[in-house]
């Protein structure tokens, strides 16, 4: 299984010729996106789409976290069955992370795996949940719990679908941009820096090189390890703590955002191993706020938070694989992080308890 490397163009004028490099075959395709993101881009896509494959269908599910679930996928297979589809077929997802990874699960499952191009149009998506071949759906309040492997067909990126994308939606894109840079490449992480105004006044050649070297360390990671059993789990680099406060928040607080609380709560156990130093904690920090994500918030039971790590797909024989900090831009695997090492990362994003 290898990882496929984004095809990155300004605009969506590039997709056609993009599909003719594949070897998909060019009968009938569904493109699925929700009821939020369709409007902005369906009529470019669809015409883009009618260029090379015989037959465009679209179908469009209710746009929220809330609607990621196996009900939606239902829905969603039914229409591929009234629609007949077959093996030759396959589906185009466009828009955020949710939308592609009800696509990419759907196409998983349709008889037994049907190819999937992903259009990723949020940030945190052309850089991260559209890379990889992961995919899944929310089940019991817990995220991605249902799910599958499932490599995309081609994933084209187009860094002007950002130009409307909520300032919200960026910063939490800017979560996993910060989390890429640091698990894996220093040098990548100064250049946010020194690109800091660039980056947030979303100017064209900046959004490119960003987009391109933070899809260029998942590239890596994953073709390495596709399915997970060794350094993919680096790339949950502040997901621990942060989806247990995603869920803790009732999905109140973007991905992105708690991404960056656990960066900063993961950083702090790291320091506090000694693997880094106070000052680099506060660098992660400065560089985190920056981009505009928090490093505190209000509202957590430390020990309830705790508890839901513990129901984590991330456990391996009753133990956290915890994802710390060796140095800035090199992460590390513990398994013998303790509950008390948890508790005080999650204390050092409290703001009641600093």
């Amino acid at each position: 299984m290898n990882s496929i490397i984004p095809v990155i163009e300004n605009g969506f004028s590039g997709l056609s010729a993009a599909v003719r490099k594949t070897d998909l075959p060019l009968h009938r395709v569904c493109l699925v996106g929700d009821t939020n993101t369709m409007p902005l881009f369906e009529e470019a896509l669809v015409t883009e789409l009618k260029n090379v494959f015989e037959t465009v269908q679209v179908y469009a599910f209710p746009a929220g976290e809330e609607h990621k679930n196996l009900d939606s996928i239902r829905g969603l297979l039914a229409f591929l069955m009234d629609h007949h589809f077959d093996r030759k077929d396959c589906i185009a997802a466009v828009g955020g992370g949710v939308a592609g990874d009800m696509a990419g699960f759907a196409a998983s499952v349709y008889l037994r795996g049907i190819p999937v191009i992903q259009i990723p149009t949020t940030l945190l998506a052309q850089i991260d949940s559209s890379i990889g071949g992961k995919t899944g759906v929310d089940f019991e309040g817990y995220k991605n719990m249902v799910g599958a492997f499932h490599m995309p067909a081609l994933v084209y990126t187009n860094p002007l679908a950002l130009t409307s994308l909520p300032k919200d939606q960026f910063i939490s894109g800017m979560g996993e941009v910060v989390k890429s840079a640091l698990l894996g490449d220093r040098d990548f992480y100064d250049w946010l820096k020194v690109h800091h105004d660039a980056v947030l006044a979303k100017d064209p050649q900046a959004m490119h090189t960003m987009i391109e070297r933070t899809a260029g360390i998942k590239v890596r990671i994953v073709t390495e390890d596709p399915e997970e059993h060794g350094i993919r789990a680096f790339l949950n680099f502040g997901h621990t703590i942060g989806h247990a406060v995603e869920k803790y928040k009732n999905f109140a607080l973007a991905h992105g955002v708690c991404v960056g609380l656990g960066i900063s709560a993961a950083a702090h156990m790291s320091a506090e191993r000694g693997y880094i130093t106070e000052e680099d904690v506060k660098d992660v920090q400065t560089s985190l706020a920056s981009f505009g994500l928090p490093l505190v918030t209000d509202g957590l039971d430390a020990r309830e938070v705790l508890r839901i790590t513990k129901s984590d797909k991330k456990m391996s024989n009753g133990q956290i694989r915890f994802i710390l900090l060796k140095s800035l831009g090199e992460a590390c695997l513990c398994d013998d992080v303790t509950d008390e090492e948890i508790l005080d990362g999650i204390r050092f994003i409290m703001e009641d308890a600093r």
